[in-house]
């Protein structure tokens, strides 16, 4: 199939970062891919060698292209008036609308499952007329699944932490744990960091945001037993590397929560912060999924809300079974960009 996937880079780069992981595993199916962007640069260090079958074009210059078998828009982003313009041009000679998918959010909510599948009937615009239909992922048979490489396990067996940290200039000493922290500005950073401090970590930092998240903390204190290493921007491939050579990872938003329950490690989640307190509900239905324990949820809140360092926890091997358990949960479903072939063979009929 020939597919037009719409991107637009919003504050972060997990748009952008779930778009390309679509793009590349449908191509990686045999399938061709234009992905349109309004801001590719990220893609220069998150995917340097880009991948066959994947074209990535100006958002613009979408209206120029007749419109492919089928159409994703992730997120709501609404493709270019042009391009809508030609696709309902395309239904009229064709006799026949090509599939339009909106991609939406992850979420564990359970209106999920209802609404998954659904179609949308455009009742305004230059593609007045036409229909859309919702694709949700999430972590049920019931919805699209999750984004998930056809040999990511295989590739995560043969994965060697010490060479891969080795090849950053990263030795962990005797003893320490290591915990990678990629995060927005969460209110529990100084408290967690505290209690990270009170036994031997070495804690890798991401570029960007966590690392300037980190820099206030960090201005005349004594980190403690907490040893700090500063990261480059990693590419995709390095960042599951990452994940998989940590003992603990802190992650953020969409496509690292994601990457996190696949390396099957315990984490926490940095969910993105929305007006009136709207993510708080969202991260307890992902931690109700999940099966969290009482001491994990504490952690969340802390992270997430802001706790005092005392009301904090680090209980890592507890927390690791939660982890593997709900990993093998997931690779017993389908993945994403499988369920989205099927569901647009389908006639997007789930």
């Amino acid at each position: 199939m020939r597919w037009d996937v719409f991107c637009k880079v919003i504050d972060n780069h997990g748009d952008l970062g779930v778009c390309w992981r679509l793009a590349t595993q449908l191509a990686g199916r045999g399938d061709t891919v234009r992905l349109w962007v309004d801001d590719g640069s990220a893609l220069a260090w998150m995917a340097p060698h880009g991948c066959e079958g994947v074209q990535v074009g100006n958002w613009l210059q979408a209206a120029q292209c007749e419109p492919a078998d089928a159409v994703v828009e992730a997120f709501g982003c609404d493709p270019p008036a042009a391009f809508l313009a030609g696709l309902a041009r395309t239904t009229r000679s064709r006799g026949a609308q090509p599939p339009w998918v909106n991609l939406e959010y992850l979420s564990a909510e359970p209106w999920v499952e209802r609404c998954h599948g659904l179609p949308s009937p455009v009742l305004a615009g230059p593609a007045a007329g036409l229909q859309k239909h919702f694709f949700h992922p999430g972590f049920s048979p019931a919805t699209g699944g999750l984004l998930r490489e056809g040999q990511l396990m295989e590739r995560r067996r043969r994965f060697s932490r010490e060479a891969w940290l080795r090849e950053f200039g990263i030795q962990p000493a005797p003893g320490e744990r290591v915990v990678s922290l990629f995060c927005y500005e969460p209110p529990g950073l100084a408290a967690v960091l505290s209690r990270l401090a009170a036994a031997p970590t070495l804690l890798l930092v991401t570029a960007g945001r966590a690392q300037s998240a980190l820099r206030p903390w960090l201005q005349g204190r004594q980190p403690g037993l907490l040893r700090i290493h500063q990261l480059p921007l990693l590419a995709q491939p390095d960042f599951d590397h990452l994940l998989w050579s940590c003992d603990f990872n802190f992650v953020r938003g969409e496509d690292s929560l994601v990457r996190a329950l696949w390396a099957g490690r315990p984490f926490a989640w940095n969910i993105y912060p929305q007006e009136d307190g709207a993510h708080l509900p969202k991260l307890d239905a992902f931690l109700d999924w999940l099966g969290a324990p009482a001491s994990l949820r504490q952690l969340h809140r802390a992270w997430n809300v802001g706790l005092p360092a005392g009301q904090v926890s680090l209980d890592l091997s507890a927390w690791a079974a939660v982890s593997r358990e709900a990993r093998a949960r997931l690779l017993a479903q389908a993945d994403l960009a499988g369920e989205l072939r099927r569901f647009v063979a389908a006639g997007c009929r789930r």
